[in-house]
């Protein structure tokens, strides 16, 4: 009896044992599924309307393969990832192709006007001409518009011509004589405004990207994450200000400091309120749309100081309009972010795909790619112009 109770005692701890690591196995599985919201701690649960396919507490590793797994937050991660690489060749491409673009269209004319030309005249006023221009005085500080002036009257309009179509044809080719030496002369406008856009919203698109991916792993990394979300809006929102205000008032130094100055210090303000922990509380996600909706409408006003200065140049109101477009997509995506639109109508509908933050991402990267293409105007409008 002793002996049978002493196998049978064995063999009982022998299956608790591989019932116990069986167990263990099942839960190593089970720990590593996606959960619903209920079942969520409380700092992972910020949208009652999305009900499934949560990521709880994983181990780091399995949340970096999770980027190539299907939660409801793989389009939140990849909409800005993809927009990170997006921005990332926007600026490889400005630093080594956008000094060089130059567009001369009159130039098609250039062979009709020639064909007309006193080339005899034109030679001996042009060897004068420029003679007289090489002894002018710091030429190479001269701005782009004085040397471009400076040229264009190194082509005569008195040459033999025509008719009036002729005139205009002659004074076109004395613009683009002047854009193509002026170049040569003068360095381009200063790019940093431009890459200060370009890096802060790149800073911004990779933060929102890991926050997505990563914020799921513990609540104190949860914790980091968000703040460096929130940081990244405020830098896209406050960088966003360089190009157009420097560009803008460039020639104005006084109004130029102010907003850039104004802008900066209400982006870091921005950054230091993010740190409080109750700014990620959901109750505060009005408050937050509304705070980065604030600071994106304060732009507001050097956009109108703008276009009263320069209501004459084509420059201002095409910018303009690429700068109202932005707005919108911001404004839009801010409201649809704070409304949690459309999820709150259909709850449990958009887990996956189609969901307030992932619309609110899609028209982040719009109105970003929006602004990089005012910034091209601006770019051309000063290196052709300058202050």
């Amino acid at each position: 009896m002793n002996s049978c109770s002493g196998l049978n005692e064995n063999d009982e701890m022998i299956n608790s044992s591989m019932r116990e690591r069986k167990g263990k196995r099942l839960w190593k599985k089970v720990k590593h599924e996606l959960v619903d919201y209920h079942s969520l701690p409380p700092y992972l649960q910020d949208n009652e309307y999305i009900h499934r396919h949560y990521r709880c507490e994983w181990p780091l590793r399995q949340v970096f393969f999770s980027l190539f797994t299907i939660h409801n937050e793989t389009l939140n991660v990849w909409t800005h990832l993809i927009g990170f690489f997006l921005f990332l060749s926007l600026t490889i491409y400005t630093a080594t192709k956008v000094p060089n673009i130059v567009d001369f269209p009159t130039l098609q004319s250039l062979p009709d006007v020639l064909r007309k030309a006193d080339f005899h005249k034109l030679h001996t006023e042009l060897i004068t001409c420029l003679s007289s221009l090489a002894h002018v005085p710091d030429l190479p500080s001269l701005s782009n518009w004085r040397i471009m002036e400076l040229l264009s009257n190194c082509v005569p309009v008195s040459l033999s011509y025509n008719n009036k179509t002729d005139i205009h044809l002659l004074r076109n080719m004395k613009d683009d004589m002047a854009n193509i030496i002026a170049p040569l002369i003068v360095r381009p406008i200063t790019r940093w405004p431009f890459f200060t856009f370009l890096g802060g919203a790149m800073f911004c698109l990779l933060a929102s990207s890991a926050c997505h991916l990563l914020s799921c792993h513990s609540q104190r990394l949860s914790y980091i994450m968000l703040r460096l979300d929130y940081a990244g809006i405020a830098a896209l929102i406050s960088t966003s200000f360089y190009p157009p205000v420097y560009y803008s008032f460039m020639c104005y130094p006084f109004f130029c400091n102010l907003y850039i100055g104004f802008i900066t210090l209400l982006g870091i303000a921005t950054i230091f309120a993010s740190l409080l922990p109750v700014f990620q509380s959901p109750e505060y996600r009005k408050f937050r749309a509304s705070l980065f909706f604030g600071m994106g409408f304060s732009g507001a006003v050097p956009i109108f100081h703008k276009l009263i200065l320069f209501w004459h140049q084509p420059e201002a109101l095409h910018t303009t309009c690429y700068e109202v477009l932005m707005g919108v997509l911001y404004g839009v995506g801010a409201l649809v972010y704070a409304m949690r639109i459309p999820e709150r109508w259909m709850p449990g509908k958009f887990d996956i795909a189609g969901h307030s933050h992932q619309l609110f991402h899609v028209l982040v990267v719009a109105g970003a790619y929006t602004h990089y293409q005012a910034g091209l105007v601006y770019l051309r409008w000063r290196d052709q112009q300058g202050c």
